[in-house]
């Protein structure tokens, strides 16, 4: 039977695994994508066109907002981003799958969209503070001052926990990817994902009232 997509928004701290619970999560079902984002912000060597990002100018991008094309936007460091919510619709419509890497406030924003009743989210905890600063530490990918910046914001993002529809805590990252899994295939059952079920009831009823005038 056919079934609606869903917008999978994964959210988390820096370092509680976010990242790379949406790879494995990929790697497991290739159908999944992440969403694309929009920019203002310039391309950089290598970065493609509608692959890396969609790159727009600010007025183009300010009138996408204005006409309510994007599910949620933000300015972040000079620039402007955003999740344009056309091809998620187009996306969702085929029964695509779509991942979102955002913050809680695009969370939110994108709740309140009009797609907002095909949304799953998912709030990402790490088992301990003293946890999360060793992975920031061990992936080697900041300096220590951007790592202290980071363990600050993340009590800030901790806290915003309660507003998800499911939350994790990532203390085995294979137990944790199993019960991602079990959380997505459970919601790609819910009544809304699945647009045909109605016509289905209608035609069982049809097919019983046939019965009775036998």
């Amino acid at each position: 039977m056919a079934r609606r997509g869903l917008l999978i928004i994964l959210s988390s701290p820096s370092g509680a695994g976010k990242s790379t619970l949406a790879r494995r999560l990929i790697g497991w079902d290739e159908t999944l994508s992440f969403s694309v984002s929009a920019t203002t912000r310039p391309p950089r060597p290598g970065e493609q066109d509608g692959v890396h990002y969609h790159f727009l100018s600010e007025q183009q991008f300010r009138q996408q907002v204005a006409d309510e094309q994007m599910l949620e936007h933000a300015h972040v460091f000079g620039n402007h981003y955003g999740s344009p919510a056309a091809p998620v619709r187009a996306a969702i419509d085929a029964g695509r799958d779509v991942l979102f890497d955002v913050d809680w406030q695009g969370a939110q924003q994108i709740r309140n969209s009009e797609l907002g009743k095909h949304t799953l989210s998912i709030f990402i905890l790490p088992p301990s503070i003293d946890e999360l600063r060793r992975r920031l530490i061990e992936r080697g990918q900041d300096e220590p001052g951007v790592i202290a910046k980071r363990m600050q914001k993340s009590w800030d993002e901790i806290s915003h926990w309660d507003s998800y529809d499911y939350v994790l805590v990532n203390d085995d990252l294979d137990e944790t990817e199993a019960r991602l899994r079990t959380i997505v295939m459970a919601e790609r059952l819910r009544r809304a994902q699945q647009p045909d079920l109605a016509g289905h009831v209608r035609a069982l009823h049809e097919q019983f009232r046939e019965t009775e005038d036998r």
